[in-house]
């Protein structure tokens, strides 16, 4: 067995039940056997190497190219071993990769140059993989982004409605016709949205074709066509300007170098009476670097932010900060759903893919699943103005707001809309 393997797993390991059978046949179990069993297989002296090395990137890279298997549980049930058996909670507190952290961060800012052109090519990389992949395991609406979980036994479909109308309900949404710019629209859930239940003349932006596409073709198919519009456009290029803005899910692509612009541009866009929510995974500890293997495979161009780095950006463009709330562990709860639902239609995606494509995405939702439970990944919230008397000034017309929205969706639009302020006052 390959000594400095054997060294490295068994200080990481110190509770669990993890077999590790070493491509010389050598095989020693770790832990104190307790919890579900796990058992890697390394086929290659090289993997071992590489994984000792650097396990933050090779152990995805690794499993991706058939280098190692699992012969008992699942990439899930691998990671949680690491992070909970863990007393230093993971792989980088070894000199060597601490050394390799402080390299990429001396040079992240080369990396997260996203500009315009950069941009659209990061999108593509990663949102214009074919639709039928991503209803194996989205939502109806495909919210592709942390959902809302008012109770544990919420399921991902109402937990994802529920955080549209938690957004919402944030937006200040005060009377109908409100024009509201939806940056990074997705598939167009949130703008269609807005305009079903709340009257709202939405414009969305995407960098994807194929979202662009299925957006356009919701809008039409839902009669919304003429108070929803899509476009193939970056948000530096928006001119109008609009009474809301909201951002799901598409600030961990702007890049570090690019925050002071990303404000300043939403402050030009917004009027002056105007509200902006924005929705971003976010980091509680200080700014560090984008997982390697995510960063390669998933989002190249990516950066999850510490709130100090946006806090700063923020204060540069003017736009005052009315609101901020952390949720903590509710995007746990989506990518757990997620996983189970693309590990049930596995199958589905190598027909659609391959073995390696698969391997790449079943390490993908594992490890950022576990990311949010063990190491401090959360989503912000942060609700903006430029007057702070564009909110009200307790928090109580978010769940009124919330309430009336529920009512609303259960008419699916028709009829006449109550607005939230209507009912909070």
């Amino acid at each position: 067995m390959n000594r400095i393997l054997d060294r490295f797993i068994a200080t990481i390991v110190r509770k669990g039940n993890l077999t590790v059978t070493c491509s010389d046949g050598a095989r020693r179990t770790y832990g104190d056997g307790a919890g579900k069993p796990v058992h890697l297989r390394f086929n290659s002296s090289k993997a071992e190497w590489l994984v000792a090395y650097n396990p933050e990137y090779y152990l995805g890279h690794c499993y991706a190219e058939g280098m190692v298997d699992l012969l008992e549980g699942d990439m899930y049930d691998l990671l949680e071993t690491v992070f909970t058996g863990n007393p230093d909670g993971g792989f980088d507190y070894k000199p060597w990769m601490k050394a390799l952290s402080k390299v990429r961060y001396a040079f992240r800012h080369f990396r997260e140059n996203n500009i315009a052109q950069r941009s659209r090519k990061n999108v593509q990389h990663h949102y214009d993989l074919t639709g039928a992949l991503y209803d194996l395991f989205l939502d109806a609406d495909r919210q592709y982004s942390c959902a809302y979980f008012e109770t544990p036994d919420t399921d991902l479909e109402e937990a994802q409605l529920a955080k549209k109308r938690h957004i919402a309900a944030k937006m200040v949404m005060t009377r109908p016709g409100l024009s509201v710019l939806d940056i990074g629209c997705g598939w167009g859930g949130m703008a269609l949205y807005l305009a079903r239940n709340l009257g709202a003349k939405v414009k969305g932006v995407t960098l994807s074709d194929e979202q662009l596409a299925l957006a356009r073709k919701r809008a039409a198919e839902g009669g919304l066509e003429n108070d929803v519009r899509f476009e193939l456009q970056d948000y530096r290029h928006v001119e109008e300007k609009f009474d809301r803005i909201v951002s799901v899910g598409m600030f961990e692509h702007v890049g570090r170098p690019h925050y002071d612009t990303y404000f300043k541009k939403s402050a030009q866009l917004l009027k002056k009476d105007g509200v902006m929510l924005m929705h971003t995974i976010g980091r509680v500890d200080a700014p560090a670097t984008t997982n390697p293997f995510i960063e390669k495979y998933i989002f190249p161009g990516g950066y999850i932010p510490a709130m100090s780095e946006v806090m700063t950006s923020i204060e540069r463009s003017g736009l005052t900060i009315t609101d901020v709330e952390v949720l903590r562990l509710h995007y746990a709860e989506t990518l757990k759903a997620w996983r189970e639902r693309f590990m049930a239609r596995r199958e589905e995606a190598k027909a659609l893919y391959d073995e390696k494509f698969c391997r790449i995405w079943e390490f993908y939702l594992a490890s950022s699943e576990s990311a949010f439970r063990w190491q401090g990944l959360v989503i912000f919230q942060f609700q903006l103005a430029h007057d702070q008397q564009a909110v009200p000034l307790t928090r109580d017309y978010i769940p009124a707001a919330e309430n009336c929205l529920r009512q609303t969706e259960k008419k699916n639009g028709a009829g006449s809309v109550r607005f939230p302020h209507e009912a909070a006052e």
